[in-house]
């Protein structure tokens, strides 16, 4: 169940890899990583699911770095820095919501690892999500949004929580009432397009703020640039465990994950048979395909260190019981405290600051 594969071995040239396409590079490195039967698993559920299991996020290529299945992230270039400006704005605008009291940074406060801290979040009249809040740090390097990939784009994704009832409860008719009432957004939007307050400008200004949230400079990214003093000797030894035991065929790349799907449970059963909570079904309450059942996006872990708790619906309360539960579902690996213990300290290193 273990045995690599003979003609590709884990410590796949990065110069070979550099010839390549991002794409097919981590592809390759994702094979590399994993034993024969889980990468079937993975190009399975890759490929059958989305067309492609890996999402080309990196479009520059640093050959200074270290030749690594994980990649450094890059600053944000390219931006409109107007539609930035107002995107923030929009994006901390409790107005939005049909409450007044709940906006996008109510869920996703950038203070606190792009997430709340909580099991579900809470929306407008008290009301409780079904499902734990991912990061919106680094999200524009996500292959799609949302948990059960149903959104293709950061686009696609924003009117989701300003619609749901249990969210922001909001409608377009709504949100653009406020703005064109509110003091100042008429005045800004006319500053920044030429057709002011619309439904479409006010995503594609949420959702070039949210290109903006990108957390380069990491100590693990700081290493990977060469600094060998980035990295303590418990958290380089923790990368090189996340390499051995694996862990790395599911979460490389820049966004250390965010560009697959893979089913939850996948050497030991997660869930119960019987399990039909809408929260536990995946890809499958998206799909309807029976092969998506307990299906999810594999979550990136840029900044896991600040965003407990853990998985889709927050059931692990820290960073070394989540590691514990993945290395015992996903790869059939017993509990070994030491070794949870210096992963974690690894994935702490994957911290930083969004650029101001």
């Amino acid at each position: 169940m273990t045995q690599k594969t003979d003609t590709i071995k884990h410590g796949i040239g990065g110069e070979f890899l550099r010839t390549l396409t991002p794409t097919v590079a981590a592809f390759l490195a994702c094979i590399a990583a994993k034993p024969t039967t889980d990468l079937i698993a993975d190009v399975w559920f890759g490929f059958r699911t989305n067309g492609a299991p890996l999402a080309d996020v990196q479009t520059q290529v640093d050959l200074s770095v270290r030749n690594e299945p994980i990649r450094p992230v890059l600053p944000a270039v390219g931006l409109d820095a107007q539609k930035v400006g107002l995107g923030q704005a929009l994006f901390h605008e409790p107005g939005l919501s049909k409450s007044g009291s709940i906006a996008c940074a109510t869920c996703h406060c950038i203070e606190k690892g792009g997430d709340d801290g909580l099991m579900v979040s809470r929306g407008i009249n008290g009301k409780l999500g079904t499902i734990n809040a991912p990061t919106v740090l680094n999200s524009s390097l996500n292959f799609r949004q949302f948990w059960d990939g149903r959104a293709k784009s950061l686009e696609e994704q924003i009117p989701g929580p300003i619609h749901n009832p249990i969210e922001m409860g909001a409608d377009w008719e709504h949100v653009i009432a406020f703005l064109r009432e509110a003091p100042g957004y008429t005045d800004w939007f006319d500053t920044v397009f030429n057709n002011g307050i619309t439904e479409e400008n006010i995503v594609d200004s949420i959702a070039e703020y949210e290109r903006s949230l990108v957390t380069p400079d990491s100590k693990f990214d700081q290493w990977l640039k060469g600094d060998n003093s980035a990295l303590t000797e418990l958290q380089l030894r923790g990368y090189q465990l996340f390499k051995a035991n694996r862990c790395v065929g599911c979460h490389q790349g820049v966004n250390v994950g965010g560009n697959l799907f893979e089913p939850l449970g996948v050497m030991i059963e997660y869930f119960d048979d019987s399990d039909q909570n809408p929260q536990h079904l995946g890809r499958f309450a998206h799909t309807g395909d029976d092969q998506d059942r307990h299906v999810f996006k594999v979550p990136s872990l840029r900044n896991i260190s600040r965003t407990a708790p853990y998985f889709h619906d927050g059931s692990a309360p820290d960073l070394e019981t989540a590691v514990s539960v993945m290395l015992k579902h996903q790869l059939g690996i017993p509990e070994d405290k030491e070794t949870v213990h210096a992963i974690s300290a690894f994935l702490e290193s994957l911290s930083a600051e969004p650029l101001p």
